[in-house]
């Protein structure tokens, strides 16, 4: 417990970490109610649900980047204005919006969404100093993974409670008090001593986005796409085996041990390569489907994939942090965010098609073994700049 102590005793941090999950929650929202809304109130079908959702993902992955660098270059509270604007015009007008005008409205709003997600990030690397921040950024995922278990599940009480057009307005207004919420806490970017500095030169891409950094990329893209697949495959196999009542038990144990997961890895004190995790979580992932037979052995099956969940996503984000100078760190963390996006958009749909194509083991297989080739992909890239961290430099005499 002592490196938790010890982070959250750093100014700041305590009322950050609060303020993330509470923001968080609408933004996880979103995805259950535009289907129910589409599909229910507009009379379409889940494919044309799907390409809403694809429209806001891909616009988000494209969008990110962009706003974080515009965090750099302006600062954050003018970002927040412009995306809490942003998110007001679309859900105020979504509900009121036809199929046709909705898709472009939805991939607008995504490349001007609310960056909560890595602006909490960039915050924790201001706030917490390099050697604290496993169990600042642990914290930080424990508290994505609390708001993807509460956001959806509200969302559906308030479509099958009211409808899907109030709930539409009830996330719209839940982002927008993100953003007034965010915008007063005004959450710093760059430590004091990075902005003690004054105005920083503009730092060339490709100083910081070398080989390691695309790495990092590549392994949250991998173990995104490996988390979105077992989604589905966990899904499909419960409802082949006639035990989709179990679905909502069998992923909150999954859940819950990626919180587990996520607090013992903010608690020890040596680090851990994300290349290294991610391969783990992806071995983990491929026999998951072995142990379909019955829902409680699907459960113990995703408890060490799911271990690793948390653990995972905390670690690129913590390596992310320490590999981008302070100037560029909002357009880091927006890549980051990018590609965590892309791996979920990717790997839903992917294992959907491996399990109509063959069975809903093969879904946890397929992704898994994808994961496990990105890690064996990017080894060598980390072998070799982890070699090069521990060669002593030599000056000339």
């Amino acid at each position: 417990m002592k490196p938790y102590r010890e982070a959250l005793a750093l100014p700041g941090l305590r009322s950050l970490l609060l303020v993330s999950v509470l923001a968080r929650i609408p933004l996880t929202a979103t995805g259950v109610t535009l289907t129910f809304y589409v599909v229910q109130d507009l009379g379409r079908g889940y494919g044309a649900a799907g390409l809403v959702g694809a429209a806001i993902t891909v616009g988000a992955a494209i969008g990110g980047p962009l706003l974080g660098r515009l965090v750099d270059r302006r600062g954050l509270r003018p970002v927040l204005v412009l995306t809490a604007v942003a998110e007001a015009i679309f859900w105020s007008t979504a509900p009121m919006l036809s199929y046709a005008v909705l898709l472009p409205a939805a991939f607008l709003a995504g490349s001007l969404a609310l960056p909560i997600f890595s602006v909490i990030r960039q915050s924790i690397a201001a706030l917490v100093p390099a050697e604290q921040r496993r169990p600042a950024y642990a914290l930080d995922s424990m508290s994505v993974e609390l708001s993807f278990m509460i956001g959806p599940a509200l969302a559906t009480v308030g479509v099958t409670t009211i409808s899907a057009r109030l709930t539409l307005y009830l996330v719209g207004a839940g982002i927008v008090a993100a953003g007034v919420v965010l915008w007063l806490l005004n959450p710093p970017v760059r430590s004091a001593s990075e902005a003690a500095t004054g105005p920083q030169p503009r730092i060339a891409r490709r100083q910081w986005l070398t080989s390691r950094m695309v790495a990092v990329f590549a392994v949250s893209t991998a173990a995104t796409l490996v988390l979105g697949g077992t989604d589905v495959a966990v899904i499909a196999m419960l409802r082949e085996n006639g035990d989709a009542g179990f679905t909502g038990a069998v992923l909150s144990v999954w859940a819950v041990a990626s919180l587990v997961g996520g607090f013992a890895y903010g608690a020890v004190r040596r680090s851990f390569s994300p290349v290294a995790l991610m391969g783990v979580l992806s071995l983990c992932t491929i026999p998951v489907g072995l142990g379909g037979g019955h829902w409680w052995l699907l459960c113990l099956a995703l408890i060490p994939a799911g271990a690793l969940c948390a653990p995972t996503i905390a670690a690129t984000s913590d390596t992310v942090s320490r590999l981008a100078p302070a100037g560029v760190r909002g357009e880091a963390m927006g890549l980051h965010g990018s590609a965590v996006t892309v791996g979920i958009a990717v790997g839903a749909p992917l294992a959907g098609a491996v399990i109509d194509a063959s069975a809903p083991l093969w879904g946890f297989a397929v992704t898994g073994a994808i994961g496990a080739l990105v890690a064996l992909a990017v080894l060598p890239i980390e072998l070799r700049h982890r070699r090069a961290d521990r060669t002593p430099t030599t000056t000339p005499t």
